[in-house]
């Protein structure tokens, strides 16, 4: 099970400039074939479809932690695209000026017209993420193997997409995925390691650039932030320390599991977009739900 909570895992600046060309582009992290949809449904259904999960243990609960912090991943990528989309429009609830005329020309008209200006699960060119995606093979070492090359592949399209955004919210959230995502490359790399003694932590980094070549990453690996594997579980996953231990392939600094979830930050408050009829509930009589939770004890 999931325990939900109301943060975010990352602060996000503010956009300097609404641009739905940058979110365009974040999409493809979003939804690609290499992107955060896909790296969250093939942990989850690969630690579902686990058999043998008390003689592998530690494999187990590696792969059900960053199947955890996936589920996060998602939510920052959406709202990294949400911020990006804000202000891209005129506000109002008159129709007849062309409230959207500015954005016919967006790369991904998905945003305006398929939602009320916000994220997808889709990539960069529109196409709908697809469970085909999904890669669960039952096989310990070529699920492993598997989730090394997926995360190295979506390390390379990460790193693209630093180089077409200029925004510092869409880089602030690069920045973020490309620590937290290289760190799983080196998750599933001395999970290899362990499983068949081949050395796998010898390829990486893959690709070969180095995360320090991006400010917003190196400043949080300069904090440890690609040290620590989070377990997403106060009391669970205990044996992940048994695979993710000894020292970083890199640098050298000493790795650490952490049981729980990082302390997050505030959700930010995401403004209504009238044009697009969003949210769309104009009659809402909030004065009702207050009395109604007063009366149940509850504080509004």
């Amino acid at each position: 099970m999931i325990l939900k909570m109301d943060r975010l895992l990352h602060k996000l600046p503010e956009p300097k400039n609404p641009s739905p060309n940058d979110a365009a582009a974040v999409q493809e992290l979003m939804g690609g074939k290499f992107g955060e949809m896909s790296t969250l449904m093939n942990y989850t259904f690969q630690s579902f479809n686990f058999r043998g999960r008390e003689r592998l243990r530690p494999f187990y609960d590696v792969i059900a932690s960053i199947a955890g912090e996936e589920y996060g991943h998602i939510e920052l990528v959406s709202y990294a695209i949400n911020m990006l989309l804000t202000g891209s429009t005129k506000r109002g609830h008159d129709p007849e000026p062309g409230p959207l005329k500015n954005v016919v020309d967006a790369r991904n008209v998905h945003h305006f017209i398929a939602s009320g200006q916000q994220s997808l699960p889709m990539d960069s060119m529109g196409h709908w993420w697809t469970g085909q995606n999904v890669f669960s093979s039952g096989n310990l070492k070529l699920d492993l193997l598997h989730n090394f090359f997926l995360e190295c592949g979506a390390r390379g399209n990460k790193m693209r997409v630093y180089e077409m955004v200029t925004d510092p919210t869409a880089r602030e959230l690069v920045g973020y995925l490309l620590v937290r995502g290289g760190l799983h490359v080196v998750a599933y790399a001395r999970a290899l390691e362990h499983l068949t003694g081949v050395n796998v932590t010898k390829l990486v980094p893959v690709p070969e650039l180095s995360n320090k070549a991006f400010p917003e990453a190196r400043k949080l690996e300069e904090s440890g932030q690609h040290l620590k594997l989070y377990t997403f579980s106060p009391n669970d996953y205990r044996r992940a320390g048994e695979i993710w231990n000894g020292f970083h392939p890199e640098d050298g600094q000493p790795l650490e599991v952490v049981f729980g979830a990082p302390e997050g930050v505030p959700v930010p408050d995401l403004h209504e977009e009238p044009q697009l009829n969003s949210p769309g509930a104009e009659d809402f009589d909030m004065g009702m739900f207050q009395d109604v939770a007063k009366k149940m004890g509850i504080k509004p």
